[in-house]
């Protein structure tokens, strides 16, 4: 076993131990919560070898850089796009990634749909919240969520769930209200009774809150530095 090998083994089984912790305490189970890999800037040799350590889903923040990656990689890699999305770049960002986190406005709910045509399959989109209106981060206000809901529905896509990004802090139990917030929001939802919007996932919480975000009911945690360690950008 190589050394990078070795320690990514290490990372993502301690990554796993601490949702199973998260989970046992909330009465949930492991299995309910998928790990995220994020893996913007790290190169495609140690995704790779993530890839063999057992995770087999992975995150990307920008279309142009997972377009350099992805070909590259096992096919049976599961690709979510975490980052913002502009509209220019909806055609490619289809032909990469099976699930898109960060629908946030009208002008790329349109374009998605007209992307994907007529299609009797319903592309499955997360619709990113931005619940403190932290000017600095991307998401619809909580105040039009609703609205929002029904126009990706009433343009022949499928609401899958929810995304958010919390503060960054060093106390993660300050995320709490965040992940609550999102939680509570996506059971408003559901009592809508919306047709198209399973509302299943919601993607929540990151290297520094995920164990909070599992306990407030997160299906889908975006792990980097846990996983890749500390990179030249912004920790996922």
């Amino acid at each position: 076993m190589s050394a990078e090998h070795e320690i990514l083994t290490k990372n993502i089984a301690s990554v796993r131990q601490t949702i199973a912790e998260a989970c046992e305490r909330v009465g949930r189970r492991p299995e309910e919560v998928h790990i995220v890999a994020v893996s913007k800037t790290v190169d495609i040799a140690r995704i790779k070898v993530a890839w063999e350590c057992g995770l087999s889903e992975f995150g990307e923040n920008r279309v142009q850089e997972a377009a350099q990656k992805i070909p590259y990689l096992p096919k049976e890699i599961k690709w979510h796009l975490v980052g913002s999305l502009q509209t220019n770049k909806v055609k490619k960002a289809l032909s990469l990634f099976s699930l898109i986190h960060s629908v946030d406005r009208p002008a790329l709910v349109e374009a998605l749909a007209r992307a994907t045509g007529t299609t009797d399959q319903r592309l499955p989109v997360l619709m990113q919240v931005n619940v403190t209106g932290e000017s600095t981060k991307h998401g619809i206000p909580i105040a039009e969520a609703r609205r929002l809901a029904r126009f990706i529905i009433q343009v022949g896509l499928e609401l899958e769930g929810l995304m958010t990004i919390a503060p960054l802090t060093d106390n993660p139990e300050e995320t709490r209200p965040v992940f609550r917030t999102l939680r509570q929001l996506r059971d408003d939802l559901r009592q809508l009774g919306l047709p198209h919007a399973p509302l299943n996932i919601l993607s929540m919480g990151m290297s520094g809150d995920y164990t909070v975000a599992v306990e407030e009911g997160a299906t889908h945690v975006r792990i980097g530095t846990a996983i890749f360690g500390m990179r030249q950008m912004n920790p996922a």
